[in-house]
């Protein structure tokens, strides 16, 4: 990625938010960051639009900044909460039709592919629960069944945040939302156990409570895809604003999650085991 294309002219330079021109002149294009360097480099607007505490808000944050090559790295996203925070970061985005975001990214990537073939360039869908695992979970799993080498990241809030508080596919079994006063009536889809048995060559759940196992986790993805195969990170934001909890208190939600039902797991195949153990044995 050449900073060149995302610099304004300089006619319209001086109009931009300041937040926008820190995150061309400070972004994380060209030095290896980490979690650790949180707050030393620009990777998100400080005003996206977001609801106050929201846990895909923060989640879209962990995944820009543990990104292995975010200067080569590509973005795919649909509508819905995600999208919001996603337009707003310092990483090449593009968004498309609600649920069809496995099947662009696909050809992204072979397209990329052809174009770069002696350099990575990474393609990793980042989408809500509904894009996923409701509308589109026919092109998730067919992307999965041919093998493409994308990563997919599942930010999965439960609810569909942005358009009142309908129940999603991943919403709790029982869950009392706005528009689903009588409780979610059928259990989470597992999409996490589906992974596993459908083509991915790892596969990790987790929650914001634990950044240093996000990091961790898009490594490993990151990696494993531009050698072996697909791979998937499902990561728990949950939504304060639907769920009806303080903001303020997303990573407890979160924490407390982990301890149960949502317990941190992954699933890695032996030969993605094999690739991650050469890759460490070369650094």
């Amino acid at each position: 990625m050449s900073t060149r294309i995302i610099t304004p002219v300089a006619e319209f330079a001086d109009l931009l938010p300041q937040d926008y021109r820190e995150l061309v002149a400070n972004g994380p294009f060209f030095a290896r960051r980490g979690l650790k360097d949180l707050g030393t480099f620009k990777e998100i607007i400080e005003e996206h639009p977001h609801c106050a505490g929201c846990g895909v808000a923060l989640g879209v944050r962990l995944v820009a900044a543990s990104l292995p090559a975010p200067a080569d790295t590509i973005i795919i996203g649909t509508p819905g909460c995600s999208f919001f925070g996603l337009a707003q970061t310092a990483v090449n985005y593009s968004n498309t039709a609600f649920g069809n975001q496995n099947a662009v990214a696909s050809g992204l990537k072979r397209m990329l592919s052809l174009r770069y073939p002696d350099r990575h360039k990474d393609v990793v869908v980042l989408v809500g629960d509904g894009g996923i695992a409701d509308i589109g979970l026919d092109m998730t799993l067919h992307s999965w069944f041919r093998r493409e080498k994308i990563v997919t990241i599942m930010v999965d809030n439960e609810v569909y945040g942005n358009t009142g508080g309908q129940e999603s596919g991943m919403t709790k079994e029982g869950q009392v939302l706005n528009m689903a006063p009588g409780g979610k009536k059928f259990p989470k889809i597992p999409v996490f156990e589906i992974a596993k048995v459908s083509g991915c060559a790892y596969a990790a759940k987790v929650t914001v409570a634990s950044p240093r196992m996000i990091e961790k986790a898009v490594n490993r993805a990151v990696l494993v895809a531009r050698q072996v195969g697909p791979t998937y990170l499902q990561i728990y934001t949950p939504c304060p604003t639907n769920l009806k909890f303080s903001p303020d208190q997303t990573v407890r939600v979160a924490a407390e999650a982990e301890k149960g039902y949502y317990a941190v797991e992954e699933f890695i195949t032996d030969e993605a085991a094999r690739c991650l153990q050469q890759l460490t044995t070369e650094s």
